[in-house]
């Protein structure tokens, strides 16, 4: 909103122009004194008077406020739309050049909510390249921009912000982000379904990393209960790919298929190509679950084309983690070990380094690790078990920690190294015994009118 001596002269001149008075502008909500100490620049008008006063003179509260025609906000929005739907249909690079002209444009014309949303756009376009730290840049600039606004408007951000330090290997400040924001909601009693199903969707995955299975669950439920009263497909599609890892903990395969038929069916509706890849990556895992490798390795290799044409480093180099496992399990050592070993050495320079995908990584080194041991290098595979450790031990990773330290417990033990082994089960129990419990203890509640009763 503009100074009031020029939102002043600005009402003067508008009334000047359609030939009315200052009593014939005011009434009946306000009067002509008022009116004229608006237009002497000595008040400073409220919203709601603006409103009132934009309707009398016959244009619109965004112009009589900022002096900006309304039209502008409008392009500018419709501008927003279509350089999200060019991200969704898989243009990453193309999504990211519209959006910071859109920002730059926003920018110009002080549209602080124009500028919050081109801003997470490049944030989500970061995303797709592995950019962690831009990412979180953007959804933070974004998040600054929107901090007087209710938290729904906010909600997209802090999901980002959430994704892009869950894919850092940063699992248990994913968690913080995301309860921190369903806290608000709770406590504001804002039941906004679109934002509640975004950030109970996007608390899934580091729930289930961290080995929270439980309250990945409870998550589950609270975005599934709502998904009807969601208004974007979009939404409801995310929501059904992140249930369906729950759904696959419990032995529920089924059930996890089918829920991502139906975001894979949704996303084909909306064209959505980097979510449709990701729903192909989910199928993939789920079938290797199910001991149809066949099945898996296809799904897993249509992922990876997809992401690769999108140039999604980071996704991708998750995809390769599990197609080697794939590969393995099929008997075809050589060609997972040459998969991992590329994605590493790609690592040292793009995704996987020291502070990016520590988690992938990991899984890397722990797939070469069985390699090795499948071909009894038993040397070279602890080597890749102690790497592994290594990158996992800052994530909060319990699931995964365990697992290592069962297999280099098992790799030493099988060598003679008893004490060794002993240390290596311990550490993994210790981590066990810790799955998932997050900076704020117990797991977000939602609003008392949003509870599912049963």
């Amino acid at each position: 909103m503009d100074e009031p001596a020029v939102i002043g002269e600005r009402v003067q001149r508008l009334r000047r122009e359609r030939g009315l008075t200052q009593r014939r502008v005011a009434e009946p909500a306000y009067t002509a004194a008022y009116v004229s100490t608006l237009e002497a620049g000595k008040v400073r008008p409220s919203e709601a008077a603006l409103r009132f006063l934009a309707d009398r003179l016959g244009t619109t509260y965004e112009e009589l406020a900022t002096g900006r025609p309304a039209r502008l906000a409008t392009e500018l929005r419709l501008a927003l739309t279509d350089a999200r739907r060019l991200l969704a249909t898989g243009e990453p690079g193309e999504a990211a050049a519209r959006y910071q002209d859109l920002l730059d444009e926003a920018e110009r014309l002080g549209l602080e909510h124009e500028r919050a949303e081109a801003l997470t756009g490049l944030g989500e376009c970061a995303l797709e390249g592995g950019e962690l730290d831009e990412a979180r840049e953007r959804f933070e600039a974004a998040e600054r921009l929107l901090a007087a606004e209710p938290p729904p408007r906010r909600a997209r951000a802090v999901r980002g912000r959430a994704v892009a330090y869950l894919l850092a290997g940063e699992l248990r400040y994913a968690c913080y982000v995301l309860e921190t924001a369903l806290a608000e909601l709770a406590e504001r009693g804002l039941c906004d379904p679109d934002a509640l199903v975004l950030l109970h969707s996007a608390s899934i995955a580091p729930y289930m990393d961290m080995g929270a299975h439980a309250r990945a669950a409870q998550a589950a439920e609270r975005a599934l209960s709502l998904a009807p009263r969601v208004s974007e497909p979009a939404l409801v599609a995310g929501m059904h790919r992140s249930v369906a890892r729950t759904l696959l903990a419990e032995g529920r395969i089924a059930e996890a298929d089918a829920s991502l038929a139906k975001a894979q069916e949704l996303y084909q509706q909306a064209h959505n190509r980097t979510e449709l890849a990701h729903c192909h990556w989910m199928r993939g895992y789920v079938h290797a679950q199910d001991g149809d490798l066949a099945s898996a390795e296809a799904e897993l290799r249509t992922a990876r084309e997809m992401l690769t044409a999108q140039r999604a480093a980071l996704y991708t180099a998750q995809v390769e983690v599990e197609l080697a496992d794939v590969l393995r399990r099929r008997g075809q050592r050589a060609q997972a070990a040459t998969l991992l070993s590329r994605l590493l050495e790609r690592g040292l320079t793009t995704s996987l380094g020291d502070r990016r995908g520590a988690v992938h990584a990991a899984g890397a080194h722990r797939m070469l690790g069985l390699i090795a041991e499948d071909e009894g290098a038993d040397e070279r595979a602890e080597e890749h078990y102690v790497r592994a450790l290594a990158l996992l031990e800052r994530s909060g990773a319990a699931g995964d920690l365990a697992d290592l330290c069962r297999l280099l417990g098992d790799l030493l033990r099988r060598t003679g190294r008893m004490e060794a082994a002993l240390d290596a089960y311990r550490t993994g129990l210790g981590h066990r015994a810790a799955p998932g419990a997050t900076t704020l203890g117990p797991a977000a509640v939602p609003p008392p009118f949003c509870r599912v009763t049963g």
